[in-house]
């Protein structure tokens, strides 16, 4: 049990039947090695894990990215959804150092390996499902992923849309357009962003964040859609 208290503090969460933490935690070869101690597998919860994050992280691109369109939530999902993700943040909290595995498959690295720790973080979030209802769930997937979704709109969406405005631009006004920070607002670890774009002294639009980088996605993309709308009509 003093395993599963450190697992718990690691993942910032404490649950109310721990057990539900052990069988997330369980990976197949240590059922095989040692069934009498743990006679399930963390691949139910595993399954569930999935259908939350994916629930959550939708919710989450259709709340706060309003400038985005389905295509490109889609991709930002699958962005923070697929295993190499997972195993990262896995990683980062150190989630590898809890699991319970074989001796064979210890003797291989399955600490390390990509899917076992991705497999199980999904597992943590079904159980933190389970344990404590979707609101819990969902506060703990959008913890987790934070950094990520982040990362994943300034090195996705992010560039695309601000490297289309600027070609564009620079096309049809031989100009680039600059970014401002006009607004900062929030305590340090909620700040909140405004963000104006020019060309030249003209304001072009304004987009809003919790990062200057997503701020300047949400104006880049919503002057890149009026634009080419104005343009087609």
């Amino acid at each position: 049990m003093e395993s599963l208290a450190a697992a718990q503090q690691a993942l910032g969460v404490s649950f109310n039947n721990p057990l539900l933490l052990k069988e997330a935690l369980v990976h197949g070869s240590y059922t095989n090695e040692f069934p009498h101690l743990a006679p399930a597998t963390n691949e139910r919860l595993e399954f569930l894990g999935d259908a939350v994050l994916g629930l959550v992280v939708a919710a989450k691109l259709y709340t706060d990215f309003s400038h985005l369109n389905e295509g490109e939530m889609t991709k930002l999902r699958a962005v923070l959804v697929r295993g190499n993700t997972l195993a990262r943040v896995a990683r980062d909290i150190g989630l590898g150092e809890y699991l319970l595995i074989g001796r064979g498959e210890e003797a291989t690295g399955g600490r390390t390996k990509p899917a076992n720790l991705a497999g199980a973080l999904e597992a943590v979030i079904g159980a933190v499902f389970l344990d404590q209802g979707s609101g819990a769930a969902g506060d703990f997937v959008l913890r987790l992923l934070d950094s990520e979704l982040e990362r994943a709109v300034s090195q996705g969406i992010a560039t695309s849309s601000k490297s289309k405005l600027q070609e564009l631009l620079q096309a049809r006004e031989q100009q680039a357009p600059t970014y401002h920070v006009i607004e900062a607002t929030g305590p340090a670890h909620e700040r909140w962003f405004t963000v104006e774009v020019r060309l030249g002294d003209t304001v072009l639009g304004k987009g809003s964040g919790k990062s200057k980088k997503i701020a300047e996605t949400d104006a880049a993309h919503a002057i890149l859609r009026k634009l080419l709308s104005n343009f087609t009509e």
